[in-house]
């Protein structure tokens, strides 16, 4: 049940300590443009004259949470190919690249399809970062228990990151008025418009841009970071077999492919079919109710994105909570299904409660629940970062893991927050306002991911070895 303590001190050299600080900030910057969506999105369309509670409102709800998660997990299936292909770092650094500038660049959109554009730009970047992370540390730290506490740990700062975006958040929405209007340099104007002076200095800009941070001490660092050492010595050795996505569905990897392609959505969904549409759903509790009754549009808005910023908040020290202590168990408990089952049967039982319940009458029941909520659903997300690469070989490595990550996690886990959007919409949900709709719908949906969660962890395999596969 337990795993041996090894007898090697847990130290790192200066290069090693570089890698898990550019490793933490990609995770950390994943996470943050991943947890902005939900933020952002009710001011930025409402700039853009799409009423909450409209059709149209319900529409590009959807479809910002979908396509975005559908083209992220398109390309970064393409990307965990190339990683295989062309090398773990190279592909880490462009990816890191690609989502910093595109989020950068979403600050500037002056209507929802140029927001929806650089959106889709800055989910490849993070599908492609999170695949390419994980086989660059696991393959660099080879020695087992070392590798789990790197992995584990580097890991948690994805909780950081949401951190950071609920906090860069509450920044921007206090002191938006002070910073430098955003405004299109006229050579542009002809191209994607203006954006018009009153809204220059909205929050929600301010929080994209800020997405650029990552890349600026990933250029300072990149030529200092080397290349996985197993990846490089067999290649130039001529041994790195040519990756395939047909060959993981071969008889010997099928089960593998399948099972944790269905279990990282249903992580992925419980997230973003229930805990990211907390945003939607604080509006309706009677506490923020009666802050904002009988206050003006933007007064009432802001107060409403600030109770929602603080949610978050809670949330993701919940999250930060459950990856440190995925990264302490990981080590002590030798059966996978074990250690994830101490996360998810918890959840199927909370997740309904805090929906169906607190996020419904109670903010201070929310803020308590929704602790809970992040600590059992992030977890599971650091163990998948550390499941993953026991199960795949080498050359296989970076493909297989974007398979189940972005094919099953990024495309059909993200969907959720879609389905989540067009279930809360109909007449039959109960409830008598939106918020109230969505939160019952988030309730069913997170029941339902956790369930199958549950059922299919008897299937998933347990690596045969402690050391990876070659």
């Amino acid at each position: 049940m337990h795993a041996t303590d090894s007898s090697k001190p847990f130290r790192l050299t200066g290069v090693q300590w570089l890698i898990c600080v550019i490793a933490s900030i990609g995770f950390a910057f994943d996470i943050y443009e991943l947890l902005m969506l939900p933020l952002i999105l009710r001011p930025a369309l409402q700039e853009f004259g799409i009423a909450p509670g409209s059709a149209d409102f319900t529409w590009w709800r959807g479809v910002m949470f979908f396509a975005p998660a559908f083209v992220g997990g398109v390309f970064g299936l393409v990307g965990g190919y190339l990683t295989d292909r062309l090398g773990r770092r190279a592909v880490l650094t462009w990816s890191i690249l690609l989502y910093a500038f595109s989020a950068f660049a979403a600050g500037f959109s002056t209507n929802p399809w140029m927001l929806l554009f650089f959106r889709c730009t800055t989910f490849i970047g993070v599908c492609v970062e999170f695949v390419a992370a994980v086989a660059w540390l696991a393959e660099l730290f080879p020695e087992p228990q070392r590798r789990e506490r790197v992995l584990g740990y580097t890991q948690a700062f994805s909780s950081i990151g949401g951190l950071l975006v609920a906090g860069a958040n509450g920044l921007a929405v206090a002191y938006a008025a002070n910073f430098p209007g955003v405004a299109i340099p006229e050579f542009l104007t002809s191209l994607i418009g203006t954006i018009a002076l009153e809204h220059q200095h909205e929050a929600w800009r301010y929080t994209l841009m800020s997405g650029l941070i990552p890349a600026i001490p990933l250029i300072v660092i990149r030529p200092f970071l080397p290349e996985s050492p197993i990846w490089a010595q067999k290649r130039a050795a001529g041994t790195l077999k040519r990756p395939s996505i047909l060959e993981l569905f071969a008889p010997g990897l099928r089960k593998t492919t399948i099972v944790t392609t269905l279990m990282f959505a249903c992580s992925y969904g419980a997230a973003f079919g229930a805990i990211q549409q907390i945003p939607q759903i604080v509006p309706g509790l009677p506490e923020v109710k009666t802050q904002t009754e009988g206050k003006p549009k933007p007064a009432a808005a802001k107060i409403e994105q600030t109770v929602a910023s603080d949610v978050t908040k809670v949330q993701e020290v919940g999250g930060l909570f459950g990856r440190f202590l995925l990264a302490i168990l990981a080590v002590r408990i030798v059966s996978r299904r074990t250690l994830l089952r101490i996360f998810q049967i918890p959840g199927l039982i909370i997740m309904p409660f805090v929906f169906a319940y607190a996020a419904v009458n109670n903010l201070n029941l929310l803020y308590v629940g929704i602790f809970f909520a992040g600590l059992l659903t992030v977890g599971q997300f650091s163990f998948w970062g550390n499941y993953l690469p026991r199960v795949y070989p080498v050359h296989l490595r970076g493909t297989g893991e974007s398979f189940a990550a972005n094919i099953g996690g990024r495309m059909f886990g993200t969907s959720f927050a879609w389905v989540a959007s067009e279930i809360a919409a109909q007449s039959f949900v109960p409830g008598g306002s939106d918020p109230t709709r969505m939160a019952y719908t988030c309730a069913g949906i997170a029941f339902a991911v956790y369930a199958v969660g549950l059922i299919a962890s008897f299937w998933l395999p347990e690596p045969g070895a402690e050391d990876m596969a070659d």
